[in-house]
């Protein structure tokens, strides 16, 4: 109820806009296109990387790429919007990935605990190479020592929703990424 009460009172500027998403999508397509993937598989952490990895898929195939695309559904928030520290995997890839260039999609880098988990564990798993990419690089201390190898936008130390990222599972909808104000 505390999440719900939350999501009705918030108040959201915008920070980039639909349009401004779009074009750095394509960007960050020609960028990974030009890595020479080997078998490329993108793995897309869910819940919220998926209107962000759709919209990059369809980037890629407009580059000449045709990547197999897996989902990897991974939680370290629960309902709060601090990371609880321990990352879990709610449900995994059924994707070969031994020799494969892999490519994780994800919608924000903050404490870097999610990221450094899904490339350690496709590491392990025996892909040649595991890239990175997320849309928001946020500007804070990391938990874990990782950074992207592909970032759409570096975000300064907020909190932000809209294009599939949350608050409790609200404002995933929105066209657009906003920095969340207390009412």
């Amino acid at each position: 109820m505390i999440a719900m009460q939350a999501a009705s009172d918030a108040k959201i500027e915008p920070l980039y806009s639909s349009g401004d998403i779009q074009r750095r999508i394509d960007e960050l397509a020609r960028d990974i296109a030009a890595s020479s993937l080997k078998e490329p598989l993108i793995v897309a952490i869910l819940k919220g990387s998926f209107i962000f990895a759709a919209d990059l898929i369809r980037a890629l195939h407009r580059e000449g790429l045709a990547p197999e695309i897996d989902f990897l559904y991974l939680a370290s928030y629960g309902e709060g919007i601090v990371s609880q520290g321990a990352v879990k995997i709610l449900h995994d890839i059924a994707s070969p990935i031994e020799g494969r260039d892999v490519v994780i999609v994800d919608d924000i880098l903050d404490s870097g605990r999610t990221l450094a988990f899904a490339k350690a564990l496709l590491t392990k798993r025996g892909a040649a190479r595991v890239f990175s990419c997320v849309l928001i690089a946020k500007q804070v201390p990391r938990a874990v020592p990782v950074e992207a190898d592909f970032y759409g936008f570096r975000c300064p130390p907020v909190y932000v929703v809209g294009y599939g990222t949350d608050l409790a599972n609200h404002y995933r909808e929105l066209p657009f990424i906003g920095k969340l104000v207390k009412p």
